[in-house]
């Protein structure tokens, strides 16, 4: 199952990429690097310099889906959009166990340090936003400013699902990540 999402997500990003010649402009302005986390490697785009920024993406996206942030965002900040475990350029682990929370967000802080930082502002998305959620409560200390997009706070998830029948449903497609089933 992973090397065929493997497969599908690095052919959607290769057409997309190739789609369209301004992406290429995009490609050739950034910095690409690998971050190293107990032997998993973590790519990731870089542009800018000043405040560090990282940023986190959601499923099934990878760093560029961060492109226009970037753009917008690399006159004033040193901005790093990473692809996360498992996805476009970053290593690809095989087991379910090496895909857990602490290692995703291990992942992210092995990005940090990798460029010299303490600290950074960190952006999420999607699955990307529960990501640095858990990137916050368990390292605060590295946590510059917190931005989520399109995720409530886990507590307020937490309520709705509980006791929202609408939002279960809405909700319902991530359950078959959890439960390991296509």
């Amino acid at each position: 199952m992973n090397k065929i999402f493997s497969l599908v997500t690095t052919v959607f990003s290769s057409l997309v990429f190739l789609g369209n010649s301004a992406n290429a402009e995009l490609w050739d302005e950034v910095a690409h690097g690998y971050a190293d986390n107990n032997g998993i490697r973590i790519h990731y785009a870089t542009a800018g310099e000043g405040p560090l920024i990282i940023m986190i993406h959601g499923f099934p996206d990878f760093w560029y889906s961060w492109r226009h942030q970037i753009e917008g965002l690399k006159d004033n900040y040193k901005v790093v959009a990473i692809d996360q475990r498992g996805y476009n350029l970053s290593d690809k682990p095989e087991g379910d166990e090496n895909y857990n929370m602490q290692y995703l967000v291990s992942d992210v802080a092995a990005v940090i340090r990798h460029l010299g930082e303490e600290k950074a502002t960190i952006v999420g998305h999607d699955w990307g936003g529960i990501v640095s959620w858990q990137f916050a409560f368990n390292l605060p200390d590295m946590v510059d400013r917190l931005i989520i997009l399109n995720l409530p706070h886990p507590n307020g998830m937490a309520r709705e699902l509980a006791t929202n029948q609408e939002q279960q449903q809405n909700s319902g497609y991530a359950r078959t990540f959890i439960e390991g089933s296509p």
